[in-house]
């Protein structure tokens, strides 16, 4: 079973959609498998992390802001692809340096997720945009 999950970002910043992800779980009649979830994007990523502190992700923008700087950066002006803006080509580089993919395991019709992970999709524009994820559940067995 597959189906694509819409995700609206406001900006830079991490998504949860864990909710979204056990819904298609229940939609797809439970039982164990394997969830892969692709984002058909080029400058977002996806990742599992915390959910519980909010202080993650703003550490984690920051952290990723500091590694790869806007391309207006002084640091920054050896880019070529600047004619999305300066935001653009970071935002590239973040996806490439993140995944764009993820596999989960399905135990009993739900992710198998630690208690405090989530699914998050890891916006790196600064404008906002509409994110399209592919899930697929393959059952074992």
């Amino acid at each position: 079973m597959h189906d694509t999950l819409t995700i609206r970002t406001s900006g830079q910043g991490l998504y949860e959609f864990t909710r979204p992800v056990q819904a298609f779980l229940r939609e797809a009649g439970g039982g164990d498998g394997m969830l892969t979830l692709f984002c058909q994007h080029t400058s977002c990523s996806l990742l599992v992390q915390e959910n519980a502190d909010p202080d993650v992700q703003t550490d984690l923008k920051a952290f990723f802001r500091r590694l790869v700087p806007p391309a207006d950066d002084a640091s920054m002006r050896y880019l070529i692809h600047r004619t999305e803006g300066p935001d653009d080509m970071p935002a590239h580089i973040k996806a490439a340096l993140t995944q764009t993919s993820l596999s989960i395991p399905v135990i009993g019709g739900r992710a198998a997720l630690g208690t405090w992970q989530g699914v998050y999709l890891f916006e790196h524009r600064d404008a906002p945009h509409t994110r399209h994820v592919v899930a697929q559940f393959m059952k074992s067995g």
